[in-house]
């Protein structure tokens, strides 16, 4: 799969309503053949900071969402709320779901 995960700092004016501002993009790639997931957060440290962690089946599928029209009707619509261009990892992984965090593993028994 295709792992990214990517730092979105939002105008402060514009920080509480990220959400919605980024909704269409946010449902139209989660409804992609392709996509694993595509999750928001926001910073605890920075509350003008969201962070995307996304993930796409393969390559194709990342290609597929780059091309898409969602993706270029985002690259029009969500720049001119951010204070800078978002900064990104992108990575190749031998996977294709989350893996468990085996040393915090949670005992289940009772």
């Amino acid at each position: 799969m295709i792992f990214i995960t990517a730092k979105f700092r939002v105008k402060p004016e514009d920080a509480d309503a990220w959400p919605e501002i980024a909704r269409e993009f946010t449902e139209a790639t989660r409804a992609e053949p392709g996509c694993l997931w595509f999750d928001w957060s926001r910073s605890i440290d920075d509350p003008n900071e969201y962070v995307l962690v996304e993930a796409f089946r393969d390559g194709d599928a990342g290609a597929a969402h780059v091309q898409s029209d969602h993706f270029k009707a985002a690259q029009e619509n969500l720049p001119p709320h951010l204070v800078e261009t978002p900064r990104i990892v992108s990575v190749g992984v031998d996977q294709d779901d989350w893996s468990e965090l085996g040393e915090l593993a949670v005992d289940r028994r009772g």
